[in-house]
């Protein structure tokens, strides 16, 4: 839980970056391909693939293409349709999308699971609920498809990590992740790119950079990592613990007007959704993990 923790106060930061000093002014394609690249760059030297399976391989390609470049073409986009916190209010979905991958790669159906995740979406919901600009519907679109990714993928990196039967260090086969978002990052700005619109100052080269570099290499190791050590719940909730937070960041430092009061009631409804899984559902989750064990023990 403190990597997921971490990486939510490390991302609540990039939202608004985004937003207000990006969006619309830089290249959405070549910042996407910028921020992989830089990231990529970073966990590249780390890279081992001696006693790496082809097929594990492929897989962490194959996520890191859906997770991260995917996402970011979405993601990207949706600023052009929305405000920041617009954006953060579309993504309260992400929970439920985690949830229903997870059961639906486990056969399985965990209907606790789910009420944790939905009571963490009403208090994202409690939090922003604001009147939706004209371009909500494109824009609620465009960011339901970023989530359906970033759900995806962090799923799927979870169950396929817990599945190796050999302890690989993760940091050292992380880079495959990067190269996967590379391709399809590459591809879009080769395809949709505008060379007219690359950044132009020194700001905006610097956020890309620490978006890169940090956001993306450490927050996305970082937080795929944790995927691999909390249930499905807890990984449900954190998703939308990053809703608060980005709009804390937004209203503490770009003085965005917000309800102060709704945002204390919504943020206490997902923390108690929080505490509702770890002293709870975890609890009979494991309880049911244990008895299915003895019996067949």
């Amino acid at each position: 839980m403190a990597y997921l923790t971490g990486v939510t106060c490390l991302w609540a930061f990039s939202f608004s970056l985004i937003g207000v000093y990006l969006a619309g002014q830089v290249d959405a394609w070549f910042s996407v391909l910028a921020r992989v690249a830089l990231a990529a760059i970073v966990f590249l030297p780390f890279l081992r693939l001696k006693g790496v399976k082809p097929s594990l391989a492929f897989k962490l390609m194959a996520i890191g293409a859906v997770q991260l470049g995917l996402m970011y073409c979405f993601y990207y986009q949706s600023f052009l349709y929305l405000t920041v916190p617009e954006v953060l209010l579309f993504t309260v979905f992400t929970p439920i999308y985690v949830t229903l991958t997870y059961d639906a790669l486990k056969r399985q159906f965990s209907p606790w699971y789910l009420l944790t995740a939905a009571l963490a979406v009403l208090g994202a919901v409690v939090i922003k609920y604001a009147s939706p600009s004209e371009d909500f519907l494109l824009g609620f679109m465009v960011v339901q498809g970023a989530n359906i990714c970033f759900a995806l993928g962090q799923v799927f990196y979870k169950v396929v990590m817990e599945a190796e039967e050999t302890s690989i260090p993760q940091h050292t086969v992380f880079g495959l992740f990067f190269i996967g978002a590379f391709a399809v990052a590459l591809t879009a700005f080769l395809l949709l790119g505008n060379l007219e619109k690359l950044p132009t100052t020194d700001l905006q080269w610097g956020i890309l950079l620490y978006l890169g570099t940090i956001a993306s290499a450490v927050g996305y190791f970082l937080w795929n990592k944790g995927a691999t050590m909390v249930n499905a719940g807890a990984l449900a909730i954190m998703n939308n613990v990053l809703v608060p937070a980005g709009i804390v960041v937004n209203v503490v430092i770009w003085n965005r007007d917000a309800d102060l009061t709704i945002l204390a009631v919504g943020g206490s409804v997902i923390l108690l959704s929080l505490w509702f899984n770890e002293t709870w559902v975890k609890s009979r989750s494991d309880t049911r993990q244990n008895a299915t064990e003895s019996t067949a023990a």
